[in-house]
């Protein structure tokens, strides 16, 4: 699988019932031990379950074993939720308690343990009927980027979403929200550039010619060797990729086969716009306005990183033309 799809992670959630059979911890960690010398640069974690004293006594011996084998991984994670928590600030105190854990476990120093550790939450509403909201996601990230934590993720994407009246936490919140609102505490703590960035203004913008792939689609989900045009030019996916700008994304998901024929420039809208030029790295509340691309745009609701005009949440009111 690592070799396959060039997988640059892997992550080891060792809970209940496995963590309580320590063959099961002792072969799992030597897996994932294994992995790591026989991959070089592969980032490994392992993740476990997580109580107000950081963790139980199954996740200690999860730490005892990994000591007994020599295996340090990148990361060990703990998951503060289905344990008695009660927002953000139960979550980071249960990591404070686990970061006294690691440095007692492995005789490290606090920078160190608080470069190994991280966290994995609940989105919503939890197994257990815990209830974990947006502030709480910031309150736990504020700690982690505080801190210098190396992991900040959450279960999961899918459940990122409103819903009503339903007991099914495999496919919402159960909670008070607009689709993408925890996804993007992970983005901030990843330093995620949006899908699009704003064209230079003034400058020109090739269209897409007589490109006969059909056009990218921000929402569109593209597996490894399906083609698009975007921009002019000709891509092709590489992996799975949704969301992914071609050009302009950190992962390099994008091939750029070159340009399709014909293509002539058109050139970008040059309004004289008086309002702040959107920002990708800023966060906007509800009613602030931004100008890009030649136009006025208001935010409806708390945002960052998502391009006016060019995102699937529909956060921005297209005020018209400069």
């Amino acid at each position: 699988m690592i070799s396959k799809y060039s997988l640059k992670a892997v992550d080891f959630d060792l809970e209940e019932p496995e963590y309580e059979n320590t063959a099961a911890i002792n072969n799992e960690l030597g897996a994932a031990q294994i992995l790591q010398r026989n991959n070089p640069g592969l980032y490994v974690s392992i993740t476990t379950a997580g109580t107000a004293s950081g963790t139980g006594f199954f996740g200690q011996n999860v730490l005892n074993t990994a000591k007994s084998l020599g295996f340090t991984p990148n990361n060990y994670a703990i998951m503060p939720f289905d344990g008695g928590f009660n927002g953000g600030s139960s979550q980071t105190a249960a990591l404070e308690q686990f970061h006294g854990l690691l440095m007692n476990t492995f005789g490290w120093s606090s920078a160190t343990a608080y470069n190994h550790e991280g966290v994995s939450m609940m989105n919503g509403k939890s197994d257990a009927g815990e209830m974990f909201t947006q502030a709480d996601f910031q309150t736990v990230l504020s700690y982690a980027t505080g801190h210098g934590l190396t992991r900040y993720t959450f279960w999961s994407v899918n459940r990122d979403r409103p819903c009503v009246n339903t007991n099914d936490n495999g496919i919402c919140s159960n909670t008070s929200q607009q689709p993408w609102d925890f996804t993007k505490f992970t983005a901030r703590f990843a330093g995620a550039t949006p899908p699009q960035s704003p064209p230079p203004t003034g400058s020109p913008t090739p269209r897409p010619g007589s490109c006969t792939a059909p056009p990218w689609n921000s929402s569109t989900a593209y597996t490894g060797g399906m083609q698009v045009s975007f921009n002019g030019h000709t891509w092709t996916a590489k992996w799975w990729t949704q969301g992914d700008t071609p050009g302009n994304n950190s992962q390099g998901v994008w091939t750029d086969n070159g340009p399709c024929s014909g293509g002539s420039p058109t050139p970008a809208p040059t309004g004289h716009c008086t309002l702040p030029a959107w920002n990708s790295t800023t966060a906007y509340t509800g009613g602030m306005q931004v100008s890009f691309n030649g136009h006025k745009w208001t935010a409806k609701w708390w945002t960052q990183g998502d391009t006016p005009g060019n995102n699937s949440q529909d956060v921005w009111t297209d005020n018209g033309p400069c």
